[in-house]
């Protein structure tokens, strides 16, 4: 191993934004990333928010950065990091480093930053650094093997992270496909029909319901989500009290958790006696969550195990399993609605008692269980990817400590 000043490996470079009162700067096919693009936990980054023209490029001083480099935010959220999946723009509050090739891979690089910067995390109460700025690079000493070895390291731990990734882009597409066929089926009503034709298109007859103010298939009713579910709030135990956490084993999910279409772990635990002094009880595993206020509300998970909630989350057991998606679903269709309902000044405008009134179509049983099967089945697979890509991710994370300090190696 051999210990370089970081500034002495890379090239530093520095982002830019274009004038925002010149439209022809902006909206063009090059990616202009900011430290949202990418204050997340993926390697890599494809797309931005914004975009600008080579035109604004041309005439700011924004940079390109190429395919493999690295950015790290240094203002805001300091120390988030990603890899550029393709040439993109940035702005001022990152800056990019490219990897001198004598001394370094953009892929190592990409690690070795990424350890860095929680061992740093770990010693301090605070961000990396309170901004990042040019002289920030001189300070940063980095430990690097021969350039086989940092390729070795590099491949070991990208392989984890490509399974992670791709696995990612599968249940996207699982999540997709049920989205489409809730559409398709309860939406536009094009269920098969007795013929397999899509029942609305063929002609299927329709009559019109005056809770919902619209046409819905003959035979078809309307509830509310009360009559066909369960639904429950939870509590949080009193956050100075030592013996509610502690060495708790009983599953406490709050609603900042719900940005995910299914939950399979928590990293939060209370004890059975916080749970006693708390109006948090234990939801069942097949339960709906569903945000009720604050920065996810109107958001909703399916979960795998059995748990408590905060009191910003509704719990929604269907009576009946087929339901089960198909509430998630006519839920995530009404985000807007319920995010609206949400906004209110006192919080509780989306409250347990208007998510109990909500009114939606109850499918003919036949359909209801087509549906229910073919889902169910999209999110068993969903399900075992998130728990494959959290051991993934638990084992990536221990390995790459141990593979920058030496205590772990790769077999040639």
């Amino acid at each position: 191993m051999n210990e370089y000043v970081l500034s002495s490996m890379v090239e530093i470079i520095s982002g830019g934004t274009p004038k925002t009162d010149k439209p022809e700067y902006w909206n063009g096919n090059i990616g202009w990333l900011s430290v949202a693009d990418f204050n997340n936990v993926e390697r890599f980054v494809y797309d931005s928010d914004k975009t600008i023209t080579s035109k604004g490029l041309q005439e700011s001083n924004t940079k390109l950065l190429k395919k493999g480099d690295v950015i790290i935010s240094a203002r805001g959220t300091v120390g988030a990091l990603a890899q550029i999946g393709k040439e993109m723009a940035f702005n001022q509050s990152c800056f990019g480093l490219r990897a001198k090739p004598e001394y370094i891979t953009n892929d190592f690089l990409f690690y070795a930053l990424k350890n860095y910067i929680k061992n740093f995390k770990a010693k301090s109460t605070g961000s990396v650094f309170e901004t990042i700025n040019i002289s920030s690079f001189d300070l940063m000493k980095l430990s690097v093997p021969c350039l086989k070895k940092q390729q070795s390291i590099a491949a070991v731990l990208s392989a984890l992270d490509k399974k992670i990734a791709l696995n990612k882009q599968i249940n996207a597409r699982l999540e997709e496909m049920a989205k489409t066929l809730y559409d398709y089926w309860f939406v536009q009503f094009d269920f098969p029909d007795a013929n397999g034709k899509p029942y609305k298109s063929s002609g299927g007859e329709m009559v019109f319901d005056e809770t919902l103010k619209r046409e819905i298939p003959k035979g078809w009713e309307v509830k509310s989500l009360g009559e066909i579910a369960l639904t429950s709030s939870g509590g949080t135990p009193t956050s100075t009290v030592q013996e509610y956490y502690k060495g708790g084993n009983i599953p406490w999910v709050n609603s900042g958790e719900l940005n995910n279409n299914f939950i399979v772990y928590t990293d939060n635990f209370i004890t059975q006696t916080g749970m006693d002094n708390s109006s948090a009880k234990l939801v069942s595993e097949k339960s709906i969550l569903l945000a009720m206020y604050g920065a996810t509300a109107g958001k909703t998970s399916l979960i795998s195990f059995k748990t408590t909630t905060n009191q910003a989350i509704c719990s929604i057991l269907p009576k009946d399993m087929n339901y089960r998606v198909y509430i998630k679903s006519y839920l995530d269709n009404m985000y807007l609605y319920l995010v609206q309902l949400s906004s209110g000044s006192a919080r509780d405008n989306l409250s347990q008692d208007k998510i109990k009134r909500l009114h939606l179509v109850i499918p003919e049983s036949g359909i209801l269980e087509i549906f229910s099967n073919v889902t169910e089945d999209f999110y068993k697979k969903i399900e075992n990817n998130l728990k494959q890509n959290h051991h993934l991710t638990q084992l990536r994370d221990f390995l790459l400590p141990m593979l920058m300090n030496g205590q772990v190696s790769v077999v040639e």
